[in-house]
Parts: structure tokens; C-alpha cells; sequence
């Protein structure tokens, strides 16, 4: 785990709009993450784990308080600043997979690092040998409609951590799996988290996934209730759900 502050939030509050009702999301979070480090954020529906996610990713804006990445202020950037923070800096989980059906494995990943050739300063993986980290090095031609929804996920990672993002964010990666497959997802985020540094936030309502975690959030309507280092996290495999 590095010692320099990916992420800094202060007094980070969000309020939707329902008609004429306000309805707050987060509520004054303050919040360090660093590099390398291997976050579960924990919370029940409606606890604002996805909003401060999608904050930290730049796909939504708070209603006050402040976001830094690295040096950078996210709060109040434009459009263009932020599209090119996410694809220099982010890389994305989400529930389901988002995979191009017409594109096998291979091609799903390539298409993100061909990208990242083309930006300064990027210096992706190759797509091979990081689909092959994360086990699926005999499915490489295979197309999303082949492949088991585990398998789906952890091409979705390997697409996600192929460009060397500092930041992978994941949001309910295993909520559409059965439990022994969400653990093989589990643990193909551990080895990239491992393999390339990357800092590493993860979003569940399963309070089980906090064992594998470095450092564990626990979020409630809105507000940080707790934030725990865990000093020996366990393999996933061995996760008890």
C-alpha cells in the first residue's frame, strides 16, 4: 500500500431532487484513499456507496464539499477534463459486464489498450497476458456468448486494469453471480489489485467480502459509521457468504 492520498474528500455531501423533495445521499464525508490499497465499502441499498463511487469517478458531481485526485481538483471540472480523467485514470466494474458481443476476449480488452497506446504517458498491459493473470489464458478467441457469466467478469476486469488505471472502481461486481463464481471474481480483483497497484474500491452490500479487504468502509444514510484496517485479509476463496 503506498503512502500518497489518491483521493481526497472533504465535507462531501450529494442531495437528489424528488419532485420538491430533497433527498441527501452523502452527508458531509471526509475520506482518504491511497494507492494500492484494497477498499470494500460496505452499506444496505440507499446508503450512498453508488453515489460517492460514481463522485470518485467523475460520472456524477457533488452538491458541495470537494474531490481532489492526486493533485487534481475533480469538483466543478468540466466535461472534457473529466472524460479524460477516466480514460487516463479509471477503469470501471460494474454488475453486469458491458462486453461487445461481436468481439471475443481478446478483442474486448485490445480494443481498450489500442486506445491507451494512443495517450501519452499510458503504458497499457498486454491483452494476453492479463486475461491469462486472471486465469482465462484458454479463452482468449472466445466470444462473451461462450463464456460463463464468472468469465464474463473477469474479461470485464482484465478490460478495466489492462490500461494500468491508478484507480479501479466496482461497483456490485459479483451482485449477478452465484457465490462460488463471485469468489473466482473476487479473487481475479485481488491479483490485479496485487499485479499492478492499482487502488482498488469495491461497492457491497455483503458484509462477507470485507475479509479479503485491506481497509473496510462502513457507510449509513449517507455518513461514514465506521473505517477499519484490516491487518490480515483473508484469500477469497475462503470467504464464508
Amino acid at each position: 500500500m503506498g503512502t500518497d492520498a489518491v483521493f481526497q474528500a472533504r465535507d462531501l455531501a450529494k442531495i437528489y431532487h424528488m419532485g420538491e423533495v430533497e433527498v441527501p445521499a452523502l452527508r458531509g464525508v471526509d475520506l482518504d484513499l491511497f494507492a494500492g490499497e484494497f477498499v470494500v465499502i460496505l452499506g444496505p441499498s440507499g446508503s450512498g456507496k453508488s453515489t460517492l463511487l460514481n463522485i470518485l469517478g467523475g460520472l456524477d458531481a457533488p452538491t458541495s464539499g470537494s474531490v481532489r485526485f492526486r493533485d487534481h481538483a475533480l469538483t466543478n471540472a468540466d466535461e472534457r477534463a473529466l472524460t479524460q480523467y477516466r480514460r487516463e485514470h479509471v477503469g470501471f466494474v460494474f454488475q453486469f459486464y458491458n462486453l461487445i458481443p461481436s468481439l471475443t476476449a481478446i478483442e474486448n480488452v485490445a480494443l481498450v489498450t489500442s486506445l491507451a497506446v494512443s495517450t501519452p504517458g499510458m503504458r497499457p498491459a498486454d491483452p494476453a497476458a492479463t486475461l491469462a493473470l486472471l486465469g482465462l489464458g484458454e479463452r482468449l478467441d472466445s466470444f462473451p456468448a461462450q463464456l460463463s457469466g464468472g468469465e464474463q467478469q473477469r474479461v470485464a476486469i482484465a478490460r478495466a486494469v489492462a490500461k494500468r488505471p491508478d484507480v479501479l472502481l466496482c461497483d456490485e461486481p459479483t451482485g449477478a453471480l452465484d457465490v462460488e463464481t463471485g469468489k473466482l471474481v473476487l479473487e481475479a480483483l485481488r491479483i490485479a489489485n496485487h499485479e499492478f497497484g492499482t487502488l482498488t474500491v469495491v461497492i457491497t452490500h455483503n458484509a462477507s467480502v470485507a475479509g479479503m479487504a485491506d481497509r473496510v468502509l462502513r457507510l449509513r444514510s449517507g455518513a461514514i459509521a465506521s473505517d477499519e484496517r484490516n491487518a490480515n485479509p483473508i484469500a477469497p476463496g475462503e470467504l464464508v457468504w
